[in-house]
């Protein structure tokens, strides 16, 4: 059966899906000056080796992006989703100690989705677990903001987030849910083994049902000055302290 293709737009973007080997690239929308800049910045392999290109105009391409707000300077590419595996099968081909999961519940924002998966793929986690029914998996905005970070994370759809976190418990894992109601300060932990980091949507938060599945509710410690943080800071803040805390227990 034929995949359905989508555009994305943005020169990280489009560029780290050129260099994927399991990302198929169809066709290739650009600028002739955008052009000479890619393969400027990337001497040392043919990107286009596969891929039919169309020269474009700004105009051209502008009415390519439609109505979404974002800077597509001068590129855009029509590729297909790729072929997605299960956590399931995930975890029964990787048996890794230590594997840390970030899991969002009711967030559908995808300038925030993908800036979450900038920051999970900046510190080196081992997969985000979404809800299939809000995530918007062809969105330009959401492959723009993540600036090719889409191209080097496993994104685990699922149809019921408490439903995966029970069934991630049997295989060790601890779940942290993050939620400003909790006293306790997520540095106070030791971040080992296996986890799931939880975080809900800005405007609701967590729900209930799900709090009472994690084992552990911790907070980051901000000004009294500010009530919230971002969920996308929020992410950034965690998953450098955890990916920093993993380091230097290995060294």
């Amino acid at each position: 059966m034929k995949k359905t293709t989508f555009l994305i737009a943005g020169r990280h973007a489009v560029t780290e899906a050129l260099k994927n080997p399991r990302r198929k690239v169809h066709r290739l929308f650009i600028t002739e000056d955008a052009l000479k800049r890619l393969n400027r910045n990337n001497q040392s392999i043919n990107l286009l080796k596969k891929v039919h290109v169309f020269y474009k105009s700004k105009k051209e391409i502008d009415n390519l992006c439609g109505k979404e707000d974002l800077t597509h300077q001068n590129i855009v590419a029509e590729i297909e989703n790729f072929d997605e595996v299960s956590i399931k099968d995930y975890l029964k081909n990787n048996n890794k100690k230590n594997m840390n999961f970030l899991a969002l519940e009711e967030v559908s924002d995808p300038r925030n989705i993908g800036s979450i998966i900038r920051c999970a793929t900046s510190f080196n986690l081992d997969g985000l677990i979404v809800k299939e029914r809000s995530f918007p998996s062809k969105s330009k905005l959401l492959f723009k903001s993540a600036s090719g970070g889409t191209e080097h994370i496993n994104i685990f759809k699922v149809s019921n987030i408490n439903t995966t976190l029970r069934f991630l418990k049997t295989k060790g894992f601890w779940i942290s849910a993050f939620d400003n109601s909790s006293k306790k300060d997520f540095t106070e932990n030791k971040w080992l083994g296996r986890n799931v980091l939880l975080f809900g949507s800005e405007g609701f938060g967590l729900n209930k049902n799900t709090i009472a599945n994690s084992d552990f509710i911790f907070k980051i410690k901000i000004s009294d000055h500010m009530e919230s943080l971002n969920i996308a800071n929020s992410v950034a803040i965690v998953c450098h302290h955890i990916s920093k805390t993993i380091k230097n227990k290995k060294n």
